[in-house]
């Protein structure tokens, strides 16, 4: 039972497929990062000093300094500023997968021809080698070919 299980985990496709699950949460973790940390602040700055992560809506009668306060104290809001920050991190995720899928197609190589190993006899119209100069069933002459 043990070693079905080792071979189980080492095939290849799990084994891959566990490598990109990792690579793929840290990446996600430094995209995240990118955007709450580098885009979203500039992009703030250019709208007139907004900052994204502490815009809401208060649903409840009591009045918070900031979005951070209002979910410490659980109160009822929609956090769109984080929502927002979350759509970009989102794009921002898929463009880079798109150029990552773009540029790994492009590094494999085309799969090679196939170089046909009979032809068709155009008398009896059998399948024969393409060295053939005379067709083994009809017996016909073919020329060279």
């Amino acid at each position: 039972m043990r070693k079905d299980f080792r071979e189980f985990i080492l095939k290849g496709n799990l084994l891959q497929l566990a490598v990109a699950f990792i690579m793929g949460s840290a990446f996600g973790v430094v995209v995240k990062s990118f955007v709450n940390d580098l885009i979203m602040p500039i992009i703030g700055k250019l709208i007139g000093n907004v900052d994204f992560s502490n815009l809401y809506i208060n649903l409840s009668e009591q009045v918070y300094e900031s979005a951070a306060a209002a979910r410490e104290a659980g109160a009822s809001a929609i956090y769109y500023g984080s929502f927002v920050n979350t759509v970009v991190t989102l794009l921002i995720v898929g463009l880079a997968m798109f150029y990552l899928v773009r540029v790994a197609t492009r590094m494999e190589k085309p799969a090679p021809e196939e170089v046909p190993a009979t032809k068709e006899c155009p008398f009896c119209m059998s399948a024969i080698p393409i060295a053939a100069t005379r067709c083994p069933n009809c017996t016909s002459e073919l020329g060279s070919g």
